[in-house]
Formats: C-alpha cells, structure tokens, sequence
C-alpha cells in the first residue's frame, strides 16, 4: 500500500507548493497524493506529475497521511525524492 511506501521513504517532501517545486525540479521518485484533497491541488499534483512521468500513487485520506509522515496535520501530497 502507497502508507507503507510513505513510511519506508528515506527522505520525503510533504505539501503541495513543496511537491510541485521539487517536480520541476526533477527530484522526485513517486508522488503520493490523497483522494480527498481539494480538485484543484489534485489536478495541479496530477498535472506537474504528468508532465514528468513521475507515477503518482493514491491513498484515501489526507489526515492519515499526514500521521504517517509525523505531522500532526493533515497532507494532501508527498513527493518520495530519488
């Protein structure tokens, strides 16, 4: 499941801004992003996502994603980095 590659990450960057920057930027392994978040994160996520063939994995809810990466909010998006 897309948690338990959150989980076994080594490094990691949590957040929207922070996801599509590091996107451009060409450091991202895996995307993983939150069914329940707003449509217009998703569709920018999906977008940069696509644009640099980075696969994207989806999970259920953005509260138990942000548990999973130690923050006590919740997150719409993790960029697993290379």
């Amino acid at each position: 499941m897309s948690y338990e590659k959150v989980r076994q990450a080594k490094e990691m960057i949590i957040g929207t801004k922070q996801t599509v920057k590091a996107l451009k930027s060409d450091h991202v392994k895996e995307v993983v992003l939150a069914a329940d978040a707003d449509d217009k994160i998703r569709s920018k996520i999906i977008e940069a996502a696509q644009e640099k063939q980075v696969p994207i994995l989806y999970v259920d809810s953005m509260a138990t994603l942000g548990k999973v990466c130690g923050i006590d909010v919740k997150a719409a998006t993790v960029a697993i980095i290379r």
